[in-house]
């Protein structure tokens, strides 16, 4: 297996969730009209940096990033990139990037063997899940035998949760249900697998209070911060994040959706305490991601 070589004592941070838009070929992770839709939601700049230009960008902040794409074929119809270039892309600079995979759960038997051909041969760390654009729900079972590929490993399991900017604004959403992306969902996951991480990625609104709960009840259950300026964060995440979970929160962006800079200047804004800034930059993802140790 691949294993990283960054500097966890001298990064400044971990950022665990960077997406990958585009591969080498030019191939982009969704539809045309689905990033022209998500660009205006989200009043992005460039959507599509390559990976050799996502680790750049990572390197020249000195910090760290999970990188992945999202397999939305079960919604867009379009097929995903492939899990394969991320983790080689990541090889090729693994002094900052840290290769997530995403398979959708209806690719069934096969998905979990890929999933662990990938874990094994190729370095992947984790999985990106989007329940809203996968069609499922967390808890339907048919995402178990990822699930026990991961719990295996003792790797993460990395879930969209809350409002979604991909199909905003496009008739029917395009398709996308929101009510899958419910964390309350993953309850049930992170009881039947403790042994598998899960992350529930972003501000879960509408459902932050559920995400804070889970977060608190359960001892594999962390939230990052994506997807949302800080300043935007819910009062109760805020507090949260100071307190009860304060070695549960990652710092985390959306990049490219939200510049990491202006993420990290609006962060600073917030009353966190200073003795809690660096968990949630860097040491509670070592932990999470199980960056100090061989898988």
């Amino acid at each position: 297996m691949t294993q990283h070589a960054l500097d966890l004592e001298n990064l400044t941070a971990i950022d665990v969730h960077v997406h990958v838009e585009i591969d080498d070929d030019g191939y982009t992770a969704l539809p045309q009209r689905f990033l022209d839709a998500s660009a205006k939601y989200f009043k992005s700049g460039d959507r599509t940096p390559s990976i050799d230009a996502i680790a750049d960008y990572y390197r020249s902040r000195n910090i760290a990033a999970v990188i992945f794409t999202v397999d939305t074929e079960p919604v867009t119809g379009h097929p995903p990139i492939s899990n394969d270039v991320v983790a080689d892309g990541a090889a090729r600079h693994n002094d900052v990037l840290i290769p997530f995979a995403s398979i959708a759960p209806s690719r069934g038997a096969q998905g979990a063997e890929e999933l662990e051909r990938l874990i094994v041969e190729k370095g992947v760390r984790g999985v990106k899940f989007h329940p809203s654009l996968q069609n499922f729900a967390p808890n339907d079972g048919s995402a178990d035998g990822l699930y026990a590929v991961l719990a295996k490993y003792r790797l993460p399991a990395l879930f969209h949760t809350g409002q979604n900017g991909i199909g905003a604004g496009m008739p029917g959403g395009a398709g996308v249900k929101l009510r899958y992306s419910n964390p309350l969902y993953l309850d049930d996951i992170c009881a039947d697998f403790p042994d598998m991480t899960v992350i529930m990625a972003h501000p879960s609104v509408p459902w932050q209070d559920e995400a804070i709960t889970i977060a608190t009840h359960k001892p594999n259950a962390y939230i990052d911060l994506s997807g949302w300026s800080p300043k935007y964060f819910p009062p109760q995440l805020v507090k949260a994040a100071n307190a009860q979970l304060r070695r549960k929160v990652l710092f985390a962006t959306d990049y490219p959706v939200l510049d990491t800079d202006r993420w990290i200047n609006d962060f600073a804004a917030l009353e966190i305490k200073d003795e809690v800034k660096p968990l949630i930059f860097k040491e509670n993802a070592i932990r999470a991601l199980r960056l100090n140790e061989e898988i």
